[in-house]
């Protein structure tokens, strides 16, 4: 249990209106006064005189879709508004309303049993806003090309069988060809090919042969070629933004880059999500948690269930595991977390390895944040040791090795030599 608040409100927010209930006096049977605010920004300014006049500091409502947003924007920075997950407030089906819902807020509040969501700062809040956006649009350029790709599969072409990319130069100038003529030419195709493309002008042939496109369905083809280059203009028009936002915080993003598997639009995702105040969270354990990185705990009469994690960082969990699977590949680079991936992988299988890595690399960020230094782990040396180093290591253990042999009386002082091992 939390602190207690003496004076409090709990409020219900809905799209039209908001029911607000202030509790006061004694804890067990509170006195309430309750009123009903609509949410235009005239109503919402009431809302916050009413809770001025009545000495009321501390406001608590659930994350109710995005219609908590308008209330927080006028009671920020004016009183502390707490903003609670739907599932720490939930009231019991059958006996609730606003009103009911409300107080129970309120009641729960006042009694330290709600934990607050970490609600950035506005800076910030804009940051994530323009890289959850940008994202969006990624994926949606996904769905597009794999339209576009869908279009030429469905009218007879495998050039897909062919290439490796179908948005290559060679394999765009193909398909731009097929779409502005009647009559195809194989052998002009072939004369399009560009590299080492040239090298498969036979199965290109054949990939273009049955080619059987009608004109609506060029249309189509054409319409969602529009669209990809729209996103891609959007996607950079974002990128630009982005670029002028994340002016001041160009020192942390250049400290998480020297994490292996980050590079800076990761970085950029991650302070966004994230922020760079560390002391909002707590410890690294509570961020990790707050990630939806950390195992669930679903025990009962002394069996464990389903240690699943849990659903939590809906953007953020995708970009540290996206570092994760960059970091496991650099092993050119970093064998750090490759070497510490295999070891997982053995045991707990692929995807719970590459979990343990984004937990791994998210709790370096934390301590890297914190303290302003960059990455490197404390056992680093144990994965990553220079050649001089690691013969050295293994000379000294050796040694303890040879000497406790001696003292149980298995060997004889001096007939264990360790002059090629120190060559």
């Amino acid at each position: 249990m939390g602190k207690t608040i003496p004076i409090c409100c709990g409020v219900d927010v809905h799209k039209k209106f908001l029911v607000a209930t202030i509790l006061t006096g004694d804890y067990l049977i509170p006195q309430c006064k309750q009123k009903h605010f609509g949410t235009s920004f005239r109503n919402l300014l009431a809302f916050k005189q009413w809770l001025l006049d009545n000495n009321c500091k501390d406001v608590c409502m659930e994350s109710t879709g995005k219609y908590w947003v308008p209330v927080w924007n006028v009671l920020e920075g004016i009183v502390n508004v707490v903003i609670a997950n739907p599932k720490w407030v939930s009231a019991v089906k059958g006996n609730k309303d606003d009103k009911k819902d409300s107080k129970w807020i309120g009641n729960l509040f006042r009694m330290g049993l709600v934990p607050s969501s970490y609600i950035p700062g506005k800076d910030i809040r804009i940051l994530r806003e323009f890289t959850r956006y940008r994202s969006k649009l990624v994926s949606m350029r996904a769905s597009e090309k794999n339209r576009y790709q869908n279009a030429f599969t469905v009218c007879n072409l495998t050039l897909d069988a062919v290439v490796s990319d179908m948005f290559g130069k060679s394999a765009m100038a193909i398909e731009n060809y097929l779409l502005d003529t009647d009559v195809v030419d194989p052998e002009f195709c072939v004369s399009l090919l560009q590299k080492k493309l040239k090298k498969k002008s036979a199965e290109i042939i054949e990939a273009v042969e049955g080619f059987n496109m009608t004109q609506e369905q060029k249309e189509r083809v054409r319409i969602i070629q529009g669209h990809f280059a729209d996103i891609d203009k959007r996607i950079s028009q974002i990128d630009e933004i982005i670029g002028r936002l994340t002016a001041e915080y160009e020192g942390t993003i250049s400290l998480l880059c020297t994490i292996p598997g980050i590079d800076r639009r990761l970085a950029i995702t991650i302070i966004s999500e994230i922020g760079t105040d560390m002391s909002e969270f707590g410890s690294s354990r509570r961020l990790c948690s707050w990630a939806g990185l950390v195992p669930g705990n679903n025990q009962s009469a002394g069996k464990k269930k389903s240690v699943r994690i849990t659903r939590a960082g809906v953007y953020l969990k995708p970009a540290l595991v996206e570092a994760a699977h960059a970091a496991v590949n650099a092993t050119e680079k970093s064998p750090y977390f490759r070497i510490k991936y295999e070891k997982i992988m053995k045991r707990r299988g692929k995807k719970r390895a590459i979990i343990a890595i984004a937990r791994m690399i998210l709790t370096s960020i934390y301590a890297m944040v914190s303290t302003g230094e960059v990455f490197n782990p404390s056992d680093l040396l144990k994965y990553d040791m220079p050649e001089e180093l690691l013969k050295k290591r293994t000379l000294a253990e050796a040694k303890d090795a040879v000497k406790l042999l001696v003292s149980l009386g298995l060997v004889a002082e001096g007939s264990i030599s360790l002059e090629a091992l120190a060559s």
